[in-house]
């Protein structure tokens, strides 16, 4: 082998490595969507970050307790198209998540859909949107 050829094969070896990742993503396989579920609750942190934004929220349990959720947006890109920024929720928000819940039982979800207290509806489009 000469040089040009160790070259070429650690060049592609190397992106090929880094580039594990992007193939790794679960996709939102972990959610149920047979289902909408809603949960009401205050917002304790919003994350505009990627690879996807999240809704962080204390959510009343049926039996009175704080459950703490999570919910999963798409990538800031796409969100940022639909009209949101960094600065459209905050932590104290009253929301309604409307989207699918995890199919392990915990409090996390993949949402399609926030209304405010004031009963503005946010939305989010997926090329996988399960939720109404």
């Amino acid at each position: 082998m000469n040089v040009r050829s160790i070259v070429l094969f650690a060049f592609a070896s190397g992106l090929l490595v880094t580039s594990a990742p992007i193939f790794a993503h679960h996709g939102f396989a972990a959610y149920d969507t047979t289902k909408v579920t809603t949960v009401k609750g205050t917002v304790t942190d919003f994350q505009f970050i990627n690879p996807h934004v999240e809704i962080y929220l204390d959510v009343e349990g049926a039996d009175g307790k704080v459950q703490k959720w999570v919910a999963e947006g798409v990538s800031v890109g796409n969100m940022a198209r639909g009209g949101w920024t960094k600065n459209t929720l905050k932590a104290g928000d009253r929301i309604t998540v409307v989207g699918n819940a995890a199919k392990n039982g915990s409090h996390a979800m993949t949402f399609s859909k926030i209304v405010t207290a004031g009963g503005k509806t946010l939305a989010i489009e997926r090329a996988n949107d399960y939720a109404n």
